[in-house]
């Protein structure tokens, strides 16, 4: 008799591209690792690239708990230009000019954004409302009344203050939009701004640096893939083992 084929279990920490939703990496890999059960534990922007935890087999179970933890991104804000979306992917309703805005400048904007906070969560984002996702509601020219949700961002540097291009290291809690952060120092520094790149350095512990690309994972095996999974006693909070 055959013996059924191993269900792989773990966690895969993926580099995932631009133009590809997180939906698009687990449906990617659904079909490499032969498995239906296969999820992930953070959603990243289509624009976005970076750190995509993505939780296989019996390991789905811990998304509750891996989606709970800290995040930090990397990414660069243009200023003077005002999308629907708040990023690049959106259309450009408003154009500014920037003024001779100095990093000094830049730091004072930032800095009643550190700490917590509530934020309004964008119109073009995927939060329920009615069972009806917001952005299609967005995408009907609809603008409908959001509950501000809870955050706290606790660290927002500067890498690179070369106006209108300003690059920049966010450490947040999850849930935060970093798009509408970078909308609302413009709005603070009275340009506009959209978020040009965003990309997901580390969540938590977990850096993008062990992370695998999706055409790596592609050149892998399964018993090759299986080396590089994580426990789920080693990624989840201790108080949950």
């Amino acid at each position: 008799m055959l013996m059924p084929p191993k269900e792989l279990e773990g966690i895969l920490l993926v580099d995932k591209p631009s133009d590809h939703t997180s939906h698009d990496v687990v449906a990617r890999l659904r079909g490499k690792l032969k498995t239906k059960r296969i999820g992930h534990a953070g959603t990243l922007d289509p624009m976005a690239t970076g750190l995509l935890i993505i939780l296989v087999g019996k390991a789905t179970s811990a998304s509750q708990y891996l989606i709970s933890l800290d995040k930090e991104y990397e990414g660069t804000i243009e200023l003077g230009k005002v999308t629907d979306t708040q990023d690049a992917d959106g259309e450009v309703m408003e154009t500014r000019p920037v003024p001779p805005l100095t990093e000094a400048d830049v730091l004072a904007a930032i800095k009643p954004f550190l700490g917590d906070q509530y934020q309004t969560p964008p119109m073009y984002s995927a939060i329920k409302i009615d069972g009806v996702p917001l952005y299609k509601s967005a995408r009907k020219g609809e603008e409908i009344v959001r509950e501000p949700r809870f955050i706290r961002v606790m660290s927002w540097d500067i890498l690179r203050c070369a106006p209108p291009q300003i690059d920049f290291r966010l450490r947040c809690t999850k849930g935060t939009y970093v798009r509408t952060l970078a909308h609302d120092l413009g709005q603070k520094l009275g340009c506009g701004a959209h978020l040009s790149a965003l990309r997901r350095t580390a969540t938590d512990k977990f850096n993008v640096s062990q992370a695998l690309t999706l055409d790596q994972i592609q050149a892998l095996t399964l018993p090759e893939i299986e080396k590089r999974l994580i426990h789920v006693r080693d990624a989840v909070p201790s108080f949950v083992r």
